[in-house]
């Protein structure tokens, strides 16, 4: 699998210079401002742990590879509860907003792409091997590693100038991924054996997962991006715009 985790690297390296990481890295906004995408990513964060428990996770198992896969599950089944924790620390909770309105942007177009990352992702892990099922989540775990690395500086700056500790997107959760099963077995992985059919469906659906992240990215950059400039619409026109639905 040594090729393979080379591969993801590379694309992990091509995926940080992405424009929405450019805008976390935006010191001309506030760390706050810098994480308005935070609302947009809801669908896919609440469904990651239905994802790591029902669709990754299959027991019992004598596959040794399976079994890995497992490992990994119980670590990460079990995060959403951190992200609605800072979730209202940010200031996203409103007791003026009604569970209708909470699902209908949970439901909307504007979160599209997130809600349809995990379905897609659900097919790709269960239409594999135990083997590739390794390589789609090392290639997720990537991805992730990305983000946290960024929202983890805002988290510390967050901290500092409010006194409040994000624990999902700080070093609380940072640590756990940089920690967890996937990571102290990259050398086992390296030395898993692939034919040539297996290595080229491992990268061909590591690329998926890339351009599929990819895309929910730009679907986080502009959802930040709109509500960021209706944040400093003039208070009539934001008056005037009251009755359409904005979370």
């Amino acid at each position: 699998m040594k090729p393979t985790l080379r591969h993801i690297l590379k694309l992990k390296k091509e995926y940080s210079h992405l424009p929405f990481f450019d805008f976390l890295r935006d010191e001309t906004l506030s760390a706050r401002q810098r994480l308005e995408f935070y609302p947009c990513m809801s669908p896919f964060i609440m469904s990651f742990g239905d994802l790591n428990r029902y669709v990754m996770r299959q027991e019992p198992t004598s596959d040794p590879y399976q079994a890995m896969v497992n490992e990994h599950s119980y670590e990460d089944d079990h995060h959403w509860p951190w992200y609605l924790e800072d979730f209202i620390k940010l200031g996203f909770s409103s007791e003026k907003t009604s569970p209708t309105e909470h699902l209908q942007f949970f439901y909307s177009d504007r979160t599209a792409v997130n809600r349809l990352l995990s379905y897609k992702l659900a097919h790709l892990i269960y239409n594999s091997s135990s083997i590739v099922r390794l390589a789609i989540i090392e290639a997720i775990e990537e991805t992730g590693n990305v983000l946290f690395e960024l929202i983890g500086k805002l988290a510390e700056k967050i901290e500092a100038e409010m006194g409040i500790e994000l624990r999902y997107c700080g070093e609380f959760h940072f640590r756990k991924e940089s920690g967890h099963a996937m990571t102290k077995n990259h050398t086992i992985m390296a030395k898993i054996e692939m034919d040539d059919q297996t290595r080229a469906e491992a990268i061909e659906k590591v690329n998926l997962v890339f351009a599929w992240f990819t895309e929910w990215t730009e679907e986080l950059l502009a959802y930040a991006k709109e509500n960021l400039n209706h944040s400093l619409e003039p208070v009539a026109q934001r008056i005037s715009m009251s009755s359409v639905y904005s979370f």
